[in-house]
């Protein structure tokens, strides 16, 4: 499964493996349990590559994969 980065207000940000139908839905914090927002950022490009070639690179939801994933 994919994994998603959020940001709690309180204790700062933290990543979990989630679903792709439930990535933009809120996450508890394992910190404290307060509900936080995903965090969205674009991915720069570097070395003249066109937006095309950088989203390729972290999937088609915009997400990143831990070590065996063949979600892709």
């Amino acid at each position: 499964m994919p994994v998603y980065d959020y940001q709690c207000a309180d204790c700062g940000g933290f990543e979990t493996v989630r679903r792709i139908a439930e990535r933009d839905e809120p996450a508890p914090c394992p910190q404290c349990g307060n509900t936080a927002a995903r965090v969205v950022i674009g991915a720069p490009s570097v070395g003249g590559g066109s937006a095309d070639d950088a989203r390729e690179e972290s999937g088609s939801y915009g997400m990143r994969h831990r070590g065996g994933c063949a979600c892709c």
